[in-house]
Order: C-alpha cells, then structure tokens, then sequence
C-alpha cells in the first residue's frame, strides 16, 4: 500500500510533507520566542499586575510566525490532488521561506519582545516603543510569508 503511494503519488506525498514543514518549522520559532517572553512577563506580572496586558501583547507577537507558517501550509495542502514530481518539490521549497525565516525570526522576535518586557517593567506608558522595536523583526517574516505565497501561487 505504501508503496504504492509512493508510486503513484509521490508529488502530493511531496507537497504535504512541505505544507507539514513549513509550520512545524514556523510554529516551533513562534512557540519558543512566545515562551521566552512569557517567562519574562511572568516575573514582571508578579510584581505588578497591571501590567498584565502590555506584556500580553509583547508576548504574543512572536506567535505571528506560526500564523504565517498555518496559512502556507493550508495554502500548500489546497493543491494536494494530482501533482506531478516536479510540483511536489515546488512546494515543498515555496514553504521554505515562510517555515525557515518564521523559525529564526520568531525566535528573535522573543528575545526583542523579552527586552521589550524590560520596558514595561521600568515604564508602562513606553510600551509602544517596545512593540514598534518588536515589531521590526516582524517584517522578515512578512515579506517570507508573500514570497511563499507568490512561490505556492506560481504551482
């Protein structure tokens, strides 16, 4: 039986193993840097509780990689249905910027995010200037999520 998938639908075979790439590669960069904040923003929300919410929103900025990484893979898994060998591996390298640059900008998005928690620690009305800062690694992480979609597209 497995054999015979393989045979006969190797470029789908192909194409869903991208699509599984891609986020488990972006998701485990979002769920480290979101972690690392979170670690961060708990000592900080232990010693003021009102700050709960500016390190809420630091922490969870490093999980938009893992966002970006499900829409690729959803996307990759969308033209499952008949592929040939050459789109498969399409695919698979169309999830690569997306899972790869996900995977290492999130994991720097955090560490941005857990000086950023610093901040909001010493100053919560200066929070903003910690998302702006975090958000800066964000943008990497964009432009490989259009460049996976433009990739997924051209399949």
């Amino acid at each position: 039986m497995f054999k015979y998938v393989l045979e006969n639908n190797l470029g789908d075979v192909l194409a869903i193993i991208g699509a599984a790439l891609c986020f488990l590669l972006a998701g485990s960069g979002a769920a480290k840097g979101v972690s690392m904040a979170g670690k961060v923003g708990s000592g900080v929300i232990a010693e003021d509780s009102s700050k709960f919410v500016p390190v809420m929103i630091l922490e969870a900025l490093p999980s938009t990689q893992g966002i970006y990484g499900f829409v690729v893979a959803f996307l990759i898994i969308g033209k499952v249905g008949g592929l040939s060998l050459e789109q498969g591996f399409s695919l698979i390298i169309a999830g690569l910027p997306a899972g790869v640059v996900g995977l290492i900008s999130a994991i720097f998005q955090g560490q941005v995010a857990v000086a950023s928690i610093g901040i909001v620690a010493k100053r919560s009305a200066d929070m903003v200037k910690g998302v702006v800062l975090t958000l800066m690694v964000e943008l990497f992480a964009i432009f490989a999520l259009l460049i996976s979609i433009l990739m997924v597209g051209k399949v």
